[in-house]
């Protein structure tokens, strides 16, 4: 895990400066599983006030020397295809790049000139105009499904169709093609890989299961499944956190796709841009925070900061915990055994004790935090 704040912010932010654009994600912690993008995602969150964890789910591994992609390559030279399916923009620039290598570059260009190039996104399509092309069509939704439905609305019984793969086959769209009738070249120009150093992702887990994070984001639909396999036997736990405490921030549709075949709600801009993925981050979480008034003060709970009348206060794990727990029940009187189960696991009674002062202190709001005595303690409401 890389934490690009260095650490944990303790400095107040004033009711002013909690009101600008910059302070919208402050108190807010965000996963991102990005390998390629990731610097600039956490860029734009932390403009956003976020505190960000680096934790890559997967690597793209180029492979420009692959005796895969030069066959495919020679397929579509020796029988040019129809239409060119064009998935990814970086997918695009490295199959002509492998041509370039290859010295093939310009019977390619040739070939791929005179097809109906299909460009899936925005990235490909300016990938596609980059190089010189000209795409026909592009899908509302940078779907499948939408290609796939496109393509046989217009027919393609005896046809060929060229797929640039997005990291790994797509064997159901495929199939869905042949059983149309095309014949399908699949052209695999990089595949995804487990990162280099697995630590920060298994973090990641443990940040999740723990509700330590507040979102995760993903770029690609196969890190779901990296996110999945790096938990094992917690994976059950990682998908009841995104079903609950933390939110699923996906790209677009094609990537949300597999968190939604396990039931996990998911959040993604209408356009596949990682502007829009933080705007539509900005407007989610602050919906799912819990504001009280206790004592003649406004609270309200964000991820590990409290708003105290206005004003930002972030706290460490232990008292946000506790704070969290009272929150859940107002009014209602928790014993230290309670709070015991919402602290870390192998704390005792004197770490509730600890937590709790050290929660006052954080939030610098006298009365909010109500002793009871000889049974616990309580939000008075």
């Amino acid at each position: 895990m890389t934490d690009r704040t260095g650490g944990p912010r303790r400095t107040v932010i004033t009711a002013a400066a909690l009101a600008e654009p910059a302070a919208s994600l402050s108190g807010y912690t965000i996963g991102v599983t990005a390998d390629r993008r990731r610097d600039e995602l956490a860029t734009l969150l932390e403009g956003r006030g976020a505190r960000v964890v680096l934790a890559p789910a997967l690597r793209i591994v180029p492979i420009a020397d692959d005796a895969e992609l030069r066959a495919a390559t020679r397929a579509c030279l020796d029988a040019p295809p129809d239409i060119v399916l064009v998935n990814t923009g970086i997918g695009m620039r490295g199959w002509l790049e492998a041509a370039e290598g290859w010295g093939l570059a310009e019977p390619l260009r040739a070939v791929l000139s005179h097809a109906y190039l299909v460009a899936r996104g925005p990235k490909a399509r300016a990938a596609v105009r980059s190089a010189g092309l000209h795409d026909q069509w592009s899908p509302e939704g940078e779907s499948y499904d939408e290609v796939v439905d496109h393509l046989k609305a217009r027919g393609i019984a005896g046809l060929t169709v060229a797929m640039q793969l997005h990291g790994e086959s797509q064997p159901e769209y495929t199939e869905a093609l042949e059983q149309a009738g095309a014949r399908v070249i699949e052209v695999p120009v990089y595949r995804w890989a487990a990162p280099t150093d697995p630590a920060p992702l298994h973090r990641l887990v443990d940040l999740i299961t723990a509700r330590l994070v507040d979102a995760v984001t993903f770029t690609a639909a196969p890190a779901v499944q990296a996110l999945l396999r790096a938990a094992g036997p917690s994976s059950d736990a990682v998908l009841d956190a995104l079903r609950g405490d933390v939110l699923a921030a996906c790209v677009g549709p094609v990537t949300a796709a597999p968190l939604r075949r396990h039931n996990v709600p998911v959040v993604a801009p209408t356009r596949a841009r990682l502007s829009a993925l933080v705007r539509t981050i900005v407007d989610e979480l602050p919906k799912r925070a819990v504001s009280l008034e206790v004592a003649g003060h406004s609270l309200t709970l964000r991820g590990h900061a409290a708003i105290v009348d206005g004003e930002l206060r972030p706290l460490a794990p232990a008292p946000m915990a506790v704070l969290r727990a009272l929150a859940a029940t107002p009014g209602r009187v928790l014993s230290r055994a309670a709070l015991l189960h919402a602290l870390p696991r192998g704390a005792d009674e004197h770490a509730v004790e600890m937590a709790v002062a050290r929660l006052r202190a954080g939030l610098n709001a006298p009365g909010v935090i109500q002793t009871v005595v000889k049974r616990g303690y309580r939000l008075p409401v």
